[in-house]
């Protein structure tokens, strides 16, 4: 999620059911809007995987991604720790089926599910290792497991500690395929999210970076510059760019990983 860890949350707006703390992100914050569109994307490019499965989200957050994969899959179902957000996500989107769980005891039967998403979400468990072990069991053989979490060596560079307070371990792109592979994972594609031209040149326009340009006005706890609330709100999902070059330098880190068939 947004580097939060920065910001001042009790001066956030929240979006009435579900506040803006740094745990997720949610839609229709002009100030949040970056990070949200950042995240959306993956959902957006990934969706059409999920077409006639049956597909559990571990871990939806506000549950508007859970809602998009609705479009595409014949069966959504959501499992959070949150009961507020449980209780956000069947009355904002009744397509998804929400169930109260930990994710580290998924409250599903053996192979009773076609695909797992989790995005997002991997970097705040305590347990990263028994939750991909959970994945796997529940998949059906040649199920997949698509995963999004922020690439450590840019999001937070040169620190032991992830910069976000909610984030108990963040992952490389070796750090993630390692830990799918022994989970009894095969990880068929990583892929990174990266800057598109526009957002490339509003990270020229802002000295460099525009994501660090807006994590010190929040700092400082001040209205934002006119230019730069025009310019954060103004972020869609096409600005951003998914491929598997340069995984190292990628905002975010996307994996397909695939439970193979028991021989």
């Amino acid at each position: 999620m947004a580097p939060d860890a920065l910001r001042s949350t009790d001066a956030l707006p929240s979006t009435g059911t579900l506040p803006l703390t740094g745990e997720r992100t949610v839609p229709g914050i002009p100030e949040e809007n970056y990070w949200f569109r950042r995240h959306e994307v993956v959902y957006e490019v990934l969706a059409t995987r999920c077409a006639g499965r049956v597909v559990l989200e571990a871990g939806p957050g506000e549950g508007y991604g859970a809602d998009m994969i609705a479009n595409h899959a014949a069966e959504v179902v959501g499992v959070d720790y949150d009961e507020s957000a449980v209780d956000h996500i069947r009355r904002r989107y009744p397509r998804v089926s929400m169930v109260h769980g930990n994710l580290a005891a998924l409250p599903m039967d053996d192979e009773s599910i076609d695909t797992v998403v989790n995005f997002q979400v991997i970097e705040h468990l305590w347990d990263q290792a028994q939750f991909l072990r959970e994945c796997h069991r529940v998949l059906r053989d040649g199920g997949e497991l698509l995963v999004s979490t922020p690439n450590r060596i840019t999001f937070s560079p040169g620190r032991d500690i992830p910069l976000n307070p909610f984030h108990t371990r963040e992952l490389d792109a070796r750090e993630l395929a390692e830990l799918l592979t022994e989970a009894g994972f095969r990880v068929e594609r990583m892929l990174g999210v990266h800057h598109g031209a526009r957002l490339a040149e509003l990270d020229a326009t802002y000295g460099g970076s525009f994501i660090d340009a807006q994590i010190e006005r929040a700092l400082a706890g001040e209205p934002w510059p006119e230019q730069l609330c025009a310019d954060v709100a103004g972020v869609t999902t096409s600005d951003f760019t998914l491929h598997d070059e340069h995984i190292d330098t990628s905002l975010d880190l996307v994996a397909i990983a695939v439970k193979d068939t028991a021989e």
